[in-house]
């Protein structure tokens, strides 16, 4: 609190209203704070460079991803990437992509597993594609659908999404053509599991990305449809500070994943 008070005085204005509960930053203090943030996070850039001749950081690798890829990519990727990188580690944290953003500004992450090009953001970040994921059309028993299926034919009261805040959910409105039809998507969900147990029922139609289908599509009851041309899909990216001195081992990372999911593709053809 006296540091806080002599930053005040030395700014000549509050940072924070100590009047309300709980205490909130003043107008002043909040671009204060978004100003500090990036500050912040490259003097930490700053001293894992200086203090890592091996170009790896001192901590386990802080590595977010988003709710439609940890699942599914996880269980393959993790064992190879900890074998070929003990050292530093990782820990693995899970956010839709939004809030990954928010914390590769704040200096909360290094490095993030994402379904869509960064934009937007407070800092400037890199990419490294990785691999297109192509999407099917899911249905249960009830429905029939000639091959390939042509999204903007199918019918638009039956298409179950994510919440909002999830890419999957903006790229599935894009791809099918849904941008115009607020009154037809009431219903949304937390999961791709929620909306596959309504889709095995015969309770709706969505979209499966290929990574998802043999968690999420093991039910007999449900259908897989190839979706006409131009194929819909998304591109997975690795995302990170373009200041970071360990773009080498992150490229490092995305070379021994896409490695192992060019295994696993071959292995389930």
């Amino acid at each position: 609190s006296q540091q806080v008070s002599q930053l005040e005085d030395m700014c000549g204005a509050q940072l924070f209203d100590r009047t309300t509960k709980p205490v909130r930053p003043t107008p002043f203090g909040q671009e204060f704070i978004n100003r500090a943030r990036p500050i912040l996070a490259d003097a930490r850039n700053l001293t894992q460079f200086a203090f890592s001749r091996s170009g790896s950081p001192r901590h386990p690798l802080r590595f977010g991803m988003i709710p439609t890829i940890a699942p599914y990519i996880l269980p393959d990727i993790f064992p190879p990437l900890l074998d070929k990188f003990p050292d530093p580690g990782f820990k693995i944290v899970e956010g839709q992509t939004e809030k990954l953003h928010d914390m590769l500004d704040h200096g909360e992450l290094d490095i993030a597993l994402i379904a869509t090009e960064p934009s937007g953001n407070k800092v400037a970040l890199d990419s490294i594609r990785l691999f297109r994921d192509r999407f099917f059309l899911a249905s249960g028993p009830q429905q029939d659908f000639e091959q390939p299926v042509n999204l903007s034919e199918l019918p638009r009261e039956k298409l179950l999404l994510l919440d909002e805040g999830h890419c999957f959910r903006d790229q599935m409105i894009k791809v099918c053509g849904l941008e115009n039809e607020h009154g037809a998507l009431s219903f949304s969900a937390t999961s791709l599991s929620t909306i596959m147990a309504f889709v095995a029922n015969g309770q709706g139609l969505t979209l499966l990305p290929t990574m998802s289908i043999a968690k999420e599509a093991s039910d007999p009851r449900i259908k897989l449809y190839d979706i006409a041309s131009p194929a819909a899909f998304r591109t997975l990216s690795l995302i990170f500070r373009k200041n970071t001195p360990f773009k080498t081992l992150f490229h490092q990372i995305a070379d021994q994943i896409r490695q192992t999911h060019l295994q696993g593709s071959e292995s389930r053809l």
